[in-house]
């Protein structure tokens, strides 16, 4: 696929964050610098782009509490996992991370059972939702959360409550999706390029792979 002048951009740049890491022996501390370094900076994208909208009257309906696009399967790369892995195991207490295991292990019994085009449209609680509607482990989410920006909550409730093919969809900011996906390829790319692979999970499959291999 040929990419835009726009998508070499942010694909470089996610390239040279993850060639740091690999500059660093590929060392778990040094990639979990270069991915917080890569989340800081789409986030700082997602805040221009709020300020632009807010100026522009520009409608962005996310907000703290609003957990619908939570419910859906969601994807990350291995060393998101095991950064997201790192953080709960670091920050929460072990109550809540009981919690987080118990929930991941039965949303991937459920899920697993299903094929391609039914888990598209599966609604499951994501483990790291909190009673209150936040993320858990926020800090730590992986980059299809940070780059998920709605203009219309009505669209996304729509997708939750009747996910059918050709139905609802959420109404989504391309851009950022866009940017974030080339920045997260080009990070896995230089991990690769330095003879780390990768591979992509949905975030309850990816947590308890690692913990059953923590209980091997």
């Amino acid at each position: 696929m040929k990419l835009s002048e726009t998508d070499k951009v942010f694909y470089n740049d996610g390239y040279k964050l993850g060639l740091q890491a690999a500059e660093n022996n590929l060392t778990k501390e040094a990639i979990y610098a270069a991915a917080e370094n890569m989340y800081k900076a789409i986030d700082g994208l997602i805040e221009s782009l709020l300020s632009f909208a807010s100026r522009e009257n520009i409608n962005v309906d996310c907000k703290k509490g609003c957990s619908f696009c939570c419910h859906q399967p969601i994807y990350a790369v291995s060393h998101e996992i095991d950064y997201l892995n790192n953080y709960i195991s670091n920050n929460l207490t072990q109550q809540e991370q009981d919690k987080i295991i118990s929930k991941a292990e039965k949303l991937q019994v459920e899920r697993s059972k299903l094929n391609k085009q039914e888990l598209q449209y599966h609604k499951g609680a994501c483990p790291l939702l909190n009673d209150d509607g936040s993320c858990l482990a926020y800090p730590a989410r992986p980059m299809a959360c940070r780059i998920y920006l709605s203009r219309s909550e009505h669209s996304c409730r729509l997708f939750y409550e009747d996910p059918k093919p050709d139905n609802h969809y959420a109404q989504l900011f391309e851009f950022p999706l866009q940017a974030g996906r080339m920045m997260n390829e080009g990070f896995t790319k230089a991990l690769k390029s330095a003879g780390l692979n990768s591979g992509e999970f949905r975030i309850e499959e990816g947590l308890t792979i690692i913990w059953k291999q923590k209980n091997e």
